[in-house]
């Protein structure tokens, strides 16, 4: 590696083009997360109100895996409770106060859910 490169991503970001038949051309697919299965998660829902200008959402955090699995899940809980609602940062926000619907839709799926706050 040349001196002026002070780390291998920015050796990867000058390379345009290679004539090396070896060359590896650092194709960094993120490794996909295998979701654990839903007896090995805990999942926490909590009431939230917090800078969401006094309305209430049931949130449900705490889930491990990819996030293709984790929209499926909120897209199942949005529906089973006749509401909207977004996944962001790994967290499913469900619009109005339905903790115990999803903990009871969660724990029907084989999912460890807590109540929280």
């Amino acid at each position: 590696m040349s001196a002026k490169f002070n780390n291998l991503e920015d050796l990867k970001s000058k390379i345009v083009y290679s004539t090396n038949p070896d060359f590896d051309d650092w194709d960094d697919e993120e490794e996909e997360i295998e979701t654990p299965a839903p007896e090995k998660q805990l999942l926490y829902v909590s009431l939230d109100k917090k800078q969401r200008k006094g309305k209430k959402v049931t949130l449900v955090t705490g889930f491990e895996g990819n996030e293709q699995d984790l929209k499926d899940l909120g897209k199942t809980l949005k529906s089973k409770c006749g509401v909207g609602g977004s996944v962001k940062n790994m967290e499913i926000i469900i619009q109005g106060d339905f903790r115990n619907k999803v903990k009871d839709i969660l724990m029907a799926m084989k999912y460890k859910c807590k109540l929280k706050g």
